[in-house]
């Protein structure tokens, strides 16, 4: 799959907030699909009109704007460490899966951004699971006033574990994910008629958002279960909002199907795949353009609005480098000259 290639003029500060920004934007502005996306996964659209358009506007019927972006700001703030733990498992199963000659296969590397992805979301589930229960809460009566007193009250009624109820399915779930990048990776030059090492950015782009929807219609399932068990409690109003008891995540599988049919497991489908190509569109365009701005400030390229680059500048050089070579010119440059006999 196409990914962004790291640019070596920009400093790891500035990769970090570039993505952080790009991701931030991106979720944002797609949180109301989301919204649709758990409340229809967790069972709330059951017995009401179904489709994104009739969630949202229910939702913002009975709750206000402002309930379109519930979970949000928590979604937002784990961003920053699901990323730096996502980098850094990466970095260390890419050194696990490279042989003697420094090579890896594709099926590794792919293994390795789905091992590392699986490795944040463990660290990070804890918000994730708040994320959903403040969804489905009703900011009128809530239930939790933010995340570090959602925090503190699943801790004290639940406890520890609690916080990790349906983790289990992050790690299934990465089977088919990864399953689904292979499939689509190794059918890319047929879907092209071409090498993958000549495509343009419109069909990297859209390599990136087929590959959403395949990896995540696969992994749908483990994702609607992990929901619901996440949403459940019985500290919470009509259990949390989940349509079905269960027991565990098996028996939830279970009493899903016998409810509601093999096709329940894919409750939400439609406004998750919706919200694939705003997602990416926005974070594409956003982290080229903050890198566009970086690369200005660092004396790369002329404007923020375009690619041209600065003449005379080697392109090679690292941002310390450049910054150094520059120093050296402006002391040489004011430098008084000796006086000759």
């Amino acid at each position: 799959m196409a990914t962004w290639r790291r640019d070596g003029r920009l400093t790891g500060v500035q990769r970090l907030l570039c993505a952080g920004l790009a991701g931030t934007l991106s979720l944002s502005l797609t949180a109301p699909l989301e919204l649709a996306t758990v409340l229809a996964q967790v069972g709330v659209v059951r017995g009401h009109a179904r489709g994104p358009w009739a969630t949202g506007h229910r939702v913002w019927r009975a709750e206000g704007l402002r309930a379109l972006w519930k979970g949000n700001a928590v979604a937002c703030l784990r961003l920053f460490p699901c990323s730096a733990v996502q980098l850094a498992a990466y970095r260390k199963f890419v050194v696990l899966f490279t042989d003697d000659l420094g090579h890896i296969s594709q099926w590794s590397s792919i293994m390795a951004g789905s091992l590392a992805g699986m490795v944040s979301t463990i660290v990070t589930y804890p918000t994730d699971l708040i994320k959903t229960r403040l969804i489905m809460q009703n900011i009128l009566e809530p239930s939790y006033r933010g995340l570090l007193h959602a925090f503190s009250t699943i801790y004290q009624q639940e406890g520890l574990l609690a916080l990790y109820r349906g983790v289990s399915l992050t790690v299934v779930g990465a089977l088919p994910f990864s399953a689904g990048s292979l499939l689509v990776y190794m059918n890319l030059e047929k879907i092209w008629n071409g090498p993958r090492d000549q495509f343009s950015l419109p069909q990297n782009f859209a390599n990136v958002c087929l590959a959403a929807a395949v990896t995540q219609t696969l992994s749908f399932p483990f994702e609607t279960v992990k929901r619901k068990m996440q949403a459940q409690s019985p500290y919470l109003p009509h259990s949390g909002g989940v349509d079905v008891h269960f027991s565990g995540a098996v028996d939830c599988f279970r009493q899903i199907v016998k409810a509601q049919g093999v096709l329940g497991l894919w409750n939400g489908l439609t406004a998750n795949l919706l919200k694939i190509v705003p997602y990416f569109g926005i974070m594409f365009s956003t982290f080229e353009f903050c890198k566009r701005i970086c690369l200005y400030q660092n004396g790369y390229i002329l404007s923020p609005l375009s690619y041209k680059l600065t003449p005379g500048v080697d392109q090679s050089l690292q941002p310390q480098e450049l910054r150094e070579l520059k120093k050296f010119f402006k002391t040489r440059k004011l430098k008084p000259k000796k006086p000759t006999l």
